[in-house]
């Protein structure tokens, strides 16, 4: 198993990156865990990239991956982009998973391909043989432009929570046009961050050649203490109530 301490580094995946605003806000704000606020929109992010041959990685070989999860408030990522909490993690490598998982990611195998021809592209992502998302886009070619930076990712290492920042370079393609998102099982925990209708996307990118890396290292959360409320007088004390994380949808 690869070490989850060292670094990776990814380059040249075929990428589909964007968000949406969810059908039951909710819903979505019950999948944080306690010592992270989601966004008050509830914006919830969708990375799904495919990575074609070995000599495109630094240690991973060829891999398909998805991440699903929820963007997070106050914890930004250098940049100013904000920090986000996977919630699903599907690849089909188990060498990845296993990384993944060591370092807390929701790890599990699957498998992510990305269809484009003549303009439209079709990314779809499944669980154990069982269809989950499917993105439907319209796509142009790449140009000069650039989309650089760093994403911020939380994730669960037993009791604690950890984070880390994530470098990227991407190419993205003009132009880009997210026309559906399907959630394709109502049974399953994902199904609770499917999007509005209509559909809402406040960003998003396709690149042919997205590159990035997995850092080294992880950064312990630190969960704000808890504020101690008093009694009240000529009533029992009452213990604050805290939001458990929840991975059941709500349902609609």
């Amino acid at each position: 198993m690869l070490d989850p301490a060292l670094p990776q580094l990814v380059v040249n995946s075929r990428t589909l990156y964007f968000s949406w605003l969810p059908a039951v806000p909710d819903a979505v704000a019950e999948l944080v865990p306690v010592g992270l606020a989601p966004r008050t929109d509830r914006q919830v992010f969708l990375n799904q990239y495919v990575v074609d041959d070995d000599s495109q990685t630094s240690g991973f070989g060829a891999y398909s991956l998805t991440y699903l999860g929820v963007s997070l408030s106050g914890v930004d990522a250098p940049g100013g982009d904000p920090g986000g909490w996977w919630t699903l993690y599907v690849t089909s490598s188990e060498r990845v998973r296993a990384y993944a998982a060591a370092r807390g990611a929701p790890a599990v195998l699957g498998r992510t391909t990305i269809e484009a021809h003549r303009g439209f592209l079709v990314a779809q992502t499944e669980a154990g043989g069982v269809p989950l998302i499917r993105a439907r886009c319209q796509i142009g070619e790449t140009g000069g432009t650039i989309n650089s930076g760093h994403h911020r990712y939380f994730t669960a290492r037993g009791d604690d929570l950890v984070n880390a920042v994530y470098p990227f370079v991407a190419e993205p393609v003009d132009p880009f046009v997210i026309e559906s998102v399907e959630f394709l099982d109502p049974t399953h925990p994902t199904y609770a961050l499917r999007p509005e209708n209509p559909l809402t996307i406040p960003f998003g990118f396709y690149s042919p050649r997205a590159s990035f890396a997995y850092p080294g290292g992880l950064e312990v959360h630190r969960r704000p203490s808890p504020v101690p409320v008093p009694p009240r007088a000529g009533a029992a004390h009452q213990v604050p109530s805290r939001r458990a994380r929840s991975g059941l949808p709500s349902g609609s």
